[in-house]
């Protein structure tokens, strides 16, 4: 005690007290898998696993299960380099892919999940993979697999999904994993539960979504997978129907084409042709005056976007505005958005980055720990 006091202390040399457990974290991109092994709440190490062009060309136009074996075995090499082999773990945290919609909280992997995931029949993703190699991982030591709040969390009411048309029922994908992490981040900050607290997170990274959390609960958020919300540095963004179906029947566009100016090639990258929001506020400030007015109107979609969720908490008040994902970390825009969002009365707090192997972790260990129960998937 006299250690922590002084500043000093940082932790037992052994588990004395409680139990640190080992839980290794896999978070499968498109041209890496980010990995990392923790020790309690501590990263005692980590590596973004770069895949080349040149050994992703065998999968291009393939189903992303084929690529198992090989992230597989660079995770294992990784594992191997820190002098770690599987047996060393307590347990594997893999980010969550496209499932069927269900709460959020952390997910054993079993059976049905792995059937669902390598059937792809919700679509095409890299984080499908987290769950695959996590139970690879940890086959025949008796060790549990997880996933934590992947983007398919839904605990929206149903009126939140009844759009005007019987077809087409709004869905619910986002930044599910960093935004409830951050909603969490925020509740032991004021030292409370995220059961406890009403708040608003926008995260702002290549993809944008915007999320009302109201008392444990994620009840509303635009998704971001297909491109609802604001246009964003890589997304078009919700854009105007009767226009949008007269350029898909214009002949100008394949609907390949389309899809990929709806994520990947538009929002900044069609309106600028950059997704570097560094090189656009640079250009801000030279004085550019086109920057200038796309900027102000991504920051109004974004502000528009939080604003229009005071609804979702039916008159409670809500406690805060939590700015996260990589574009939290511009004090231009923090100090713009809080200016425009300041009718809301409740202040805005920053998290940059995007927090998500710590997430797989905490998920993890809440439940080692005994604080909470893994789900069986899929839900009742």
């Amino acid at each position: 005690m006299r250690l922590h006091h002084y500043g000093e202390w940082k932790r037992t040399p052994k588990d004395t007290f409680f139990r640190r457990h080992r839980v290794l974290v896999l978070n499968p991109g498109s041209t890496s898998t980010k990995t990392s092994v923790f020790e309690g709440d501590e990263e005692r190490c980590t590596e973004e696993i770069q895949h080349t062009a040149e050994e992703m060309k065998p999968f291009e136009g393939r189903p992303i299960t084929e690529q198992f074996a090989f992230r597989k075995d660079a995770v294992l090499r990784f594992l191997a380099g820190k002098g770690l082999s599987q047996g060393d773990l307590d347990a594997v945290a893999g980010r969550g892919g496209l499932l069927r919609p269900i709460p959020h909280g952390t997910w054993k992997v079993g059976v049905p999940m792995l059937e669902d995931l390598k059937a792809g029949t919700r679509g095409e993703h890299a984080s499908n993979l987290g769950a695959l190699i996590a139970s690879e991982l940890v086959a025949g030591t008796g060790k549990p697999a997880f996933i934590v709040d992947p983007v398919v969390v839904d605990e929206a009411d149903p009126k939140v999904k009844i759009t005007g048309l019987k077809e087409l029922p709004r869905r619910v994908i986002s930044h599910a994993l960093n935004q409830i992490a951050t909603a969490r981040r925020y509740a032991e900050e004021h030292e409370t539960f995220y059961e406890r607290v009403n708040v608003i997170v926008a995260h702002m990274g290549g993809g944008i979504t915007v999320g009302a959390h109201r008392k444990g609960r994620y009840i509303d958020v635009n998704n971001g997978l297909d491109g609802e919300g604001p246009f964003s540095p890589q997304r078009s963004g919700s854009l105007p129907p009767g226009q949008l179906i007269d350029l898909c029947f214009s002949g100008k566009y394949t609907k390949a084409e389309l899809k990929l100016l709806n994520k990947g090639r538009g929002g900044m990258i069609d309106l600028l042709g950059t997704a570097d929001m560094r090189e656009v506020e640079c250009r801000v400030a030279a004085g550019d005056e086109e920057a200038r007015l796309i900027y102000e109107a991504m920051l109004y979609q974004i502000a528009k976007a939080i604003t229009g969720l005071a609804p979702a908490f039916e008159g409670e008040p809500i406690d805060a505005i939590l700015l996260t994902g990589g574009m939290a970390r511009s004090a231009k825009l923090v100090t713009e958005l809080d200016r425009l969002t300041a009718a809301l009365g409740c202040g805005v707090k920053i998290y940059p980055g995007e927090n998500e192997m710590a997430a797989l972790a905490k998920g993890a260990l809440r439940v080692l720990s005994g604080r909470e129960t893994a789900k069986d998937y899929p839900p009742a």
